[in-house]
């Protein structure tokens, strides 16, 4: 009966241990995407802490210099200078009107300084006029498809 016991104990520290280890490591790696205007309204608390903020990426905005490339994202009315000093490449996706996410810290001259850009490229993903997504035009149009 006392191995039984021993084993059971285990049992409970084994489980018990995976379960820390799981919530310690989802929370403290979490960063959560932030608007722009959520940004201005965290007010103090926005500086140096490490944030997401999204947005329309401005025509005509973005300066490379060297590796390093400024940017402005706009939401809105509202906008954000963005200077991107990161190792990784940015994404083909990245270009004028692309929706980015920029990960980093806000600096008290007011410009958001990443480390990290994600861009998508709206028109990518938007389906064609005149069709449904998920459909083939040339199976349900009624025109055969050349093979």
């Amino acid at each position: 009966m006392q191995r039984y016991g021993k084993f059971a104990a285990l049992i409970v520290v084994v489980i018990g241990t995976l379960v820390w280890l799981a919530f310690s490591g989802s929370s403290s790696s979490g960063t959560y995407y932030k608007t722009i205007s959520e940004l201005g309204q965290m007010g103090n608390q926005a500086y140096g802490k490490r944030l997401r903020v999204g947005g329309d990426v401005e025509t005509g905005s973005i300066q490379r210099v060297g590796h390093d490339v400024c940017f402005i994202l706009r939401q809105d009315k509202q906008t954000l200078k963005v200077a991107y000093s990161g190792s990784d490449p940015l994404p083909d996706t990245f270009r004028d009107g692309a929706q980015a996410l920029a990960e980093g810290k806000l600096g008290a001259d007011g410009t958001f300084h990443a480390n990290k850009i994600q861009a998508k490229c709206a028109s990518k993903y938007e389906t064609k006029p005149g069709t449904v997504p998920g459909m083939n035009p040339n199976i349900n149009s009624g025109k055969k498809a050349n093979i």
